[in-house]
């Protein structure tokens, strides 16, 4: 078994939290802390500003005034991995102090994304400019892959470099590549020195963790937190596939969607408030009709969020 070199706070499952709009656009704080309770309440901890939070839909400023409020509304930040990776330097380093001046556990960071075919010299430069800019001991970096929408691959000599580098501020990933073999291949090669994989959907939740992975960081934890964590909690137990068999169906439903929205749907529904319907443009509201649909094959799961 890998023995951690860097002790977490950390739960083995977090969700990228959808975020509620309000009426004019903003992110809607209160409802937000709301929510990530109820996350906190299933086991599951919370990567607010993912890409499942629409987190590049918002600006850094209001990032940091929503984190903020939820740390301020009673949130426990040593479950917090929020995502501060930007396009910029600059928004970066601010968000990841103010994380850090509010005690969360870890940050998420995605690379540059803007720019394509840049080298493995070119993504350094900039883990490591924010790391000095950032400057305190405390910072734990999980590099976050997701090359379906930065079209930017993470290659393995990079990781190893930076985690060479900077053995106590790069600490981890989350991988959503989708590509199982390359993430293994990361946990193979890291994980022994204590870095921490999570893998991007809970598909591959069993996986991650048989191979020497820490669990998962997946959209539908959004909507599916208990079952998702008392997996990661059990999963050495005789039914534990059937368990993820059981997830992989409830996956399965949404994924034929657009997830952000599609869970969105589900929320306002089980909520009973139609205001978490909002997504932010570029994104739109899936349609009346797909609503319906997307209710009713979860009905025929017997699929519900209870306590929400």
């Amino acid at each position: 078994m890998t023995i951690s070199l860097h002790p977490s706070t950390l739960p083995a499952v977090l969700s990228p939290v959808l975020t509620p709009f309000k009426a004019d656009g903003s992110p809607d704080a209160q409802k937000l802390l709301k929510q990530c309770q109820w996350l906190g309440a299933n086991g599951v901890g919370q990567a607010i500003f993912g890409t499942n939070s629409e987190a590049n839909s918002m600006s850094a400023r209001q990032k940091m005034a929503t984190l903020t409020t939820l740390v301020e509304g009673g949130l426990n930040p040593a479950h917090m991995m929020p995502g501060t990776g930007a396009t910029s330097i600059d928004a970066t380093v601010s968000m990841t102090c103010h994380a850090l001046d509010h005690k969360c556990a870890g940050v998420l960071m995605l690379p540059p994304f803007y720019y394509k075919d840049i080298t493995d010299d070119g993504l350094f430069a900039y883990f490591s400019e924010v790391i000095q800019k950032v400057g305190n001991a405390a910072l734990q970096i999980y590099i976050y892959n997701i090359p379906p929408v930065t079209k930017i691959n993470l290659s393995l000599s990079l990781l190893e470099r930076l985690a060479k580098e900077y053995p106590k501020t790069v600490v981890g990933m989350k991988d959503s590549s989708g590509d199982w073999a390359y993430t293994e291949s990361v946990i193979k090669l890291l994980a022994p020195s204590g870095f921490r994989v999570y893998a991007g959907s809970e598909v591959f939740l069993m996986r991650a963790l048989r191979a020497g992975g820490v669990g998962c960081i997946s959209a539908t934890a959004n909507v599916n937190p208990r079952a998702i964590a008392e997996l990661a909690a059990h999963w050495r137990e005789s039914d534990a596939d059937q368990r993820q068999a059981a997830l992989d169906q409830v996956r399965s439903v949404f994924a034929q969607y657009q997830m952000i929205a599609g869970m969105k749907t589900a929320v306002a529904h089980f909520s009973k408030d139609p205001e978490w319907l909002r997504v932010r443009p570029p994104l739109m509201q899936l349609s009346a009709d797909q609503q319906a649909k997307l209710l009713s094959e979860l009905q025929k799961i017997n699929f519900s969020m209870p306590g929400l």
